[in-house]
Parts: C-alpha cells; structure tokens; sequence
C-alpha cells in the first residue's frame, strides 16, 4: 500500500524545528521519502493542507495488565475477561495517537500477539513481563495472610509480578523472565501508591538484588527499569547499574546528581497522580492508596525542576490504570509547568526511542522509518497543548500508513 501525505509541515526531531510544506510518501508500512512528487501514484492521498506532520506519539510508561483502578476486581478476572480489557485499552491507546508504548510490568504477550497478527488494532509494545519484588514489595500484589515460606528461595507469582528475596531468587526470577522473551527487566526499589502495605519511603532490594538483576539484563544487551521515589532507593539503583528511574517524585539534588553521572533516565509520569486523585475514590481506590497518592502528586513538578537543573535526561511517561488511561495525553499539558515544548518532546521523541532500543524505527520521519504518523492541526512546538486533546487537534492517525479507527 502507498500513502501519499501532501502539502504538511513535517516535524525533523533531531533538530525540534518544523519544515515547509512538502509531500511525503509511506510504502508497505515505511516512510519512501520525503519530498515526493505531489502527482505520485498512491492508494490513499491526504491534503495536509498547511498543518504539522508528527511521528506517531510514544509512552514510555504503560501497564496494559493493569486493567481497571478496581484492584478487588483485578484479583478475581479470569483471562478472558482481562483479554477483553486489554484489548479496549489498547485500540484506544492507538486511537489518541500513541503508536508504541513501553509496557513496562505484567504479562502482555497474548496482547502482543493478538497485535501483531492483525487481530486488534493497538501500538507497538516494548515490554518488560513481570515485574519483580521483594515479599511487601510494590509488586507483591496478592493481599491478605500468607503462609510463612517453608525456604529462603521460595518464589510466588501473578500476572503482574514475581516476588523474589535474595541476589539468587532474583537472578532466577531475572533469567526466567528474559527466558520469556522480555525487552527488559523491572524491579522496584521504593514503596508505592497502588498497593497497600509498603510505605512510600520504604528501601526495597538490597544492592546485590539490584546488582543481580543488572547483571543479567547486561547479559541479555538490554537494561534494568526501577520504580523509585525517595532519594536513597534511587541512589542505590542506579550506584548498582539501574538504567532508567520510573516516577522519581522525591528525587534531591543529590540523587539526581547521581543520576546524571551514572548516564541514567528519568521517566517521569505525573498525569497518574492527577488521575487517581481526580477519581481514585469513585473507581474503588482505598482511602490509604489515596493518602500516598497526594504525597507523591504534590512533590512531581519539583522533581522535574531538580532533574533539569541537574542534566538528567527525562523521557515520557503515563502510568495510568485501567479507567484512568483516557487522560493520556493530559500528560502534556502537566509537564508544560516545568518543560519547553521542544524539551518535552525530545523527551517523547528521542529519549523513548533510545530507551525501547527503536532509534530509527519510532520518533522520527526519515526514510526507513515506520509509516506511523500524527496529523495535528496547530504546532505543537508553538503550543504543546495540540497534543492534550487529540479528538479536537489531530486530523488523522496512521499506523504503518493506514487510518487508524477512532
């Protein structure tokens, strides 16, 4: 199939400037060429008509799994009825204009699958599998009274994570996932918001855990992902090899030093907080999730003030569960308060890119590249709120050059 795009401005990510207006074609489900002859052959040509030709959006920071804020719900779907879920969240994912996504904790790959045979429409999905957790970890999802474990090795597991103590459980969980055929790696080393009994500036995982876990992702040519806020649990990853810092609400100047010196990436994702908090609540959200959640919502815009003014490189994120998932793109309009439009779409653009090992493929409009375009109708260097409301601002979304149903 050939799809011509015509009279756009098209977005050059490399240098965040916006071209003139020219023709691009899309062949097979990759950019031909720019430039292209206004006359050229095509199965489906659309008049741009003077506005701005993006790369198709990216989030660094999904949880398809994680399919409704109802956690009492969660605990008792069968498969089929989280496939149902999955499968709406990812058709509406694509239908705002996110063509790849990071997921970044829980079992995907029926997801995946059922995407790449054409099954149901959805992004791209980089993924990192289960996530892994120390016993009263973040990802230690299953609630009430257990049994006392009858060895230090024992390890349990869900849909979402595997609960593994000890550098050598941990390389075991490490190596199982990798088995499975995972991008990379998440670990968590900080309590956090939607889960119960770990406190917020709870330490998880020792330095041999997280060591472990790095060693085999190195292994593998791939890199560890962290859920961290508080200051000593970030230090301490990315001291130990940790490559990108997920949330990072309570970074200091000091470990956000620790960051930049130790090349690491910050994937901030504030618009979770704002949702929760909006309508945790009503969505069956416990007073106590709620309580942390203010905590972490009030220290974001800092975090990323301390992160700039540190040198550290930040990528793009959401994070958002189930119902919340439509205010995906408020995540724009949130980092607004601390970032210029080119900072946070270089976060976007570039930053992600690097982190899904997709340089080239995603983020950019160059021949080669994937043919998954945004069409908006304002400039979103000059006012990023163009991609807060993408009913209202973009005119089509392509994926590998076709239409995307919305």
């Amino acid at each position: 199939m050939k799809t011509l795009i015509r009279n756009g401005h098209v977005l050059d990510t490399a240098t965040m400037t916006m071209g003139g207006e020219t023709n691009l074609m899309i062949e097979d489900g990759r950019i031909a060429r720019l430039d292209a002859d206004a006359a050229s052959d095509a199965d489906l040509v659309i008049d741009a008509d003077g506005q701005f030709v993006l790369p198709g959006l990216i989030d660094a920071h999904v949880h398809f799994r994680l399919a409704t804020l109802d956690f009492s719900r969660l605990a008792v779907w069968t498969e089929v009825e989280y496939g149902i879920a999955m499968a709406r969240l990812a058709r509406e994912t694509l239908a705002r204009g996110f063509t790849t996504v990071r997921d970044i904790g829980g079992d995907v790959r029926g997801l995946m699958r059922a995407i790449r045979t054409g099954a149901i429409p959805g992004p791209r999905i980089f993924h990192a599998g289960r996530m892994l957790s120390q016993t009263g970890g973040h990802a230690d999802a299953e609630g009430g009274p257990r049994d006392v474990p009858t060895c230090a090795c024992e390890m349990r597991h869900t849909a979402f994570g595997i609960v593994a103590d000890g550098a050598e459980a941990v390389r075991k969980a490490a190596r199982h996932n990798l088995r499975d055929g995972v991008d990379f790696l998440k670990i968590h080393v900080s309590g956090g918001v939607a889960t119960p009994s770990d406190p917020l500036d709870s330490v998880q995982y020792t330095a041999a855990e997280i060591a472990a876990a790095v060693e085999e992702a190195a292994h593998r040519r791939t890199y560890v992902a962290a859920h961290a806020y508080i200051p000593e649990s970030i230090s301490m990853a990315v001291a130990n090899g940790v490559h990108s810092i997920e949330h990072g609400n309570m970074l200091d100047s000091d470990s956000a030093a620790d960051m930049a010196r130790a090349g690491a990436v910050l994937v901030p994702t504030l618009v979770t907080y704002v949702a929760m908090q909006e309508v945790g609540k009503q969505l069956g959200l416990p007073q106590t999730n709620i309580d942390k959640n203010r905590l972490v919502t009030e220290a974001g815009i800092a975090s990323l003030e301390t992160a700039k003014a540190a040198g550290v490189t930040m990528g793009f994120g959401t994070d958002l569960i189930g119902e919340t998932q439509p205010m995906q793109n408020r995540e724009f309009l949130i980092r607004a308060e601390a970032q210029s439009p080119a900072e946070i779409l270089h976060a976007m653009y570039v930053v992600n890119a690097q982190l899904m090992r997709l340089e080239g493929e995603v983020g950019v409009i160059a021949p080669g590249a994937a043919g998954d375009i945004v069409i908006a109708r304002g400039n979103p260097l000059d006012d990023i709120s163009v991609l807060g409301d993408p009913a209202a601002n973009f005119s089509h979304i392509l994926q590998a050059g076709r239409p995307v149903a919305r």
